[in-house]
């Protein structure tokens, strides 16, 4: 994974092969990050006009015959992550990116929204790295949740992981989601003060991120 400035106008587009996902970070900036992807995203289907869709639950998506460009974005306060990847017709990918801040109700919302098993390892932890692990699980639900479609209306309970040292490892997922063992679950290394996660159904790929300047 390695990190490298780009500018939207003077650049040749990194080359997108079945092997990779590209992340791309820049600030969302009231929305300009998100024009700033959709730019790219034209830029690696190679169709200038091309206009993004959205699926029941609002997942972005390209129609046909576009539909191979699996991609997903994200942002907290001015932070910005977009998700990019190739495969068959209707391959996605997922991303979630959270800022790190106090959430008193970290557990409260583990007990309402999280699988059992995850409450009692958070609850488990000591109060310092239990915000972590809250973070941790949320990010590669959602990042899951997302590249599926059916957003947090799926149910955060039924894609649950288990907390290791390399962050989320998925352990049982229920549903047309699929099998747990079907999906590439990975914590992205930022900076302090982000957690993000990124997912997406299929073999094992390499991660590369790359900074847009706004």
């Amino acid at each position: 994974m390695y990190d490298s400035p780009m500018n939207l106008e003077e650049f040749d587009l990194p080359p997108l092969t079945l092997d990779d996902i590209h992340i791309w970070r820049c600030r969302w900036a009231g929305g300009a990050g998100e024009r700033a992807f959709a730019g790219l995203l034209r830029r690696y289907a190679g169709d200038e006009g091309i206009v993004v869709a959205r699926g029941e639950h609002g997942k972005p998506h390209f129609e046909p015959p576009h539909d191979t460009l699996g991609f997903n974005w994200s942002h907290s306060g001015d932070v910005a992550l977009l998700a990019v990847g190739r495969g068959p017709a209707g391959f996605e990918v997922g991303v979630d990116v959270e800022t790190v801040r106090p959430r008193a109700r970290a557990l409260e919302l583990s007990q309402r929204f999280f699988a059992p098993d995850e409450t009692a390892c958070l609850r488990a932890l000591c109060e310092s790295a239990r915000l972590q692990g809250f973070l941790t699980l949320w990010t590669a639900k959602e990042a899951v949740l997302k590249a599926h479609g059916g957003g947090l209306s799926y149910g955060l309970h039924r894609v649950s992981f288990t907390l290791k040292d390399e962050g989320a490892v998925p352990a049982t997922f229920d549903g047309d989601v699929g099998q747990a063992g079907e999906w590439q679950v990975h914590r992205l290394s930022l900076n302090e003060g982000l957690v993000s996660a990124v997912a997406w159904r299929g073999e094992k790929r390499a991660l590369r991120v790359f900074t847009f300047p706004l």
